[in-house]
């Protein structure tokens, strides 16, 4: 009996060839201590849309270097939530915060004090601050801050008119309001990229303010906010801290602009 192999058959050409997983191949697992270039194939219609460096790319996300004063969540809420992404300059800088709250209350409120409007300037005051405070860390003027404004500004001076006993301030306000978000709005459809839509909401608040105060007030306090605005943007381009193309927050020149406007004219 010899010990050789068997002769190995030969190949039967009607056999059908092995079959081949279809497909891409399967990822290794991540090990956390392999580079980037050591992670297997992956699969490019269940990627991520962020890079290996984490940037998004154009248009998937507008965060807080997006455009300017209105790149907020299609469907952000309206209502209060310390978990929201804009909350996080107010939470994390609470002195900061308090304290720029309370000195803006305490200005207006002084130069207002014993009027009836003094509920509407106080909140005015605070809400004004972190509006300010948000739109300089994230450029982004929030809904929650924004919308609610108007009902609340209304019905404090709608109070204010009729302890006054004169609804003439009231119909000035209401005329402000719409002047000024119209003008606002305007500006926001003819010269898209200038302006966020979130400065288009808050217009609508501080021309409420600027009309109680009468007509002088109102030019006033939209003339302070372009002067202001159109300074701070020279004095950056002149310094290189910004290009032509660069946005800077306009919600903090319309804020100080309307509160000067009601330093101005109060009383």
């Amino acid at each position: 009996m010899s010990d050789s192999a068997p002769p190995t058959p030969p190949p039967n050409p009607s056999a059908a060839p092995p079959l081949r997983p279809v497909g891409p191949p399967a990822a290794r697992p991540l090990d956390p201590d392999a580079g980037l270039a050591d992670v297997g194939p992956v699969d490019p219609d269940a990627a991520s849309p962020q890079d290996a460096s984490g940037a998004l790319p154009p248009g998937a996300d507008d965060g807080p270097g997006g455009p300017p004063s209105d790149a907020e969540p299609a469907a952000e809420a309206t209502v209060w939530s310390w978990r929201a992404d804009w909350t996080a300059p107010l939470w994390r800088r609470p002195a900061l915060t308090v304290g720029a709250c309370v000195l803006a209350a305490a200005v207006l409120g002084a130069r207002t004090f014993a009027r009836p409007e003094l509920a509407a300037v106080l909140y005015l005051g605070v809400v004004g601050a972190l509006l300010v405070l948000v739109d300089l860390k994230l450029h982004r003027l929030p809904n929650p801050l924004t919308l609610p404004s108007y009902p609340i500004a209304l019905a404090l001076l709608g109070v204010a008119a009729a302890v006054e006993g004169d609804a003439r301030p009231f119909v000035h306000a209401l005329i402000g309001l719409a002047t000024l978000w119209a003008l606002y709005a305007v500006q926001w459809f003819l010269l898209p990229g200038q302006i966020g839509f979130g400065d288009v909401k808050l217009a609508g608040v501080l021309g409420l303010y600027l009309g109680w105060y009468g007509s002088d007030a109102w030019v006033t306090g939209v003339f302070l906010t372009y002067l202001s605005g159109g300074l701070v943007a020279i004095g950056l381009l002149l310094a290189r801290r910004r290009g032509r193309r660069d946005a800077i927050p306009y919600g903090p020149f319309m804020v100080a602009g309307t509160f000067a406007a009601i330093l101005a004219f109060a009383g």
